[in-house]
């Protein structure tokens, strides 16, 4: 019996690559925004612990003002990031779905063809299994 041949196995390929690649992608922004949230975490425990500090002078006072302020707005730049971050994985997740949609349906052509194949295989062994088996008949009739 012959080996099954699928015409479209370069195209099987290439999307296997893409979508691995997508998903290399994907992993690397789902990282940074761990990344960022932790980094987010940081800050607001910072800012939670100096904002607790009693301070006892004016100046001191002051500088934990400023201080916490710059918190503040590193904390609010985070979050800008991260939501720019959520956004592009989103995009990526989409495309990653996109990118799976395209291989399963190259793959859902393989199975297809592959099982025709077999069938018309199969087709062709039964052909000559019962040429070979009326070719037996004939002999043995021919014999008596």
């Amino acid at each position: 019996m012959t080996e099954y041949n699928f015409r479209l196995q370069k195209l099987l390929d290439i999307r296997i690559d893409s979508e691995e690649q997508c998903k290399i992608k994907f992993k690397q922004i789902m990282d940074e925004i761990s990344k960022i949230q932790i980094h987010i975490n940081s800050l607001k425990k910072t800012s939670k612990e100096h904002a607790n500090c009693v301070s006892s002078t004016v100046v001191l006072k002051k500088m934990k003002y400023i201080y916490l302020n710059a918190l503040a707005s590193s904390i609010s730049e985070a979050n800008k990031v991260l939501l720019e971050k959520t956004k592009i994985s989103e995009e990526v997740r989409e495309e990653l779905k996109q990118k799976q949609i395209e291989r399963k349906t190259v793959e859902k052509l393989k199975e297809n063809a592959k099982s025709k194949f077999i069938k018309e295989q199969n087709a062709k062994e039964q052909k000559i299994n019962d040429e070979l088996a009326l070719y037996a008949h004939f002999r043995n009739i021919e014999r008596r």
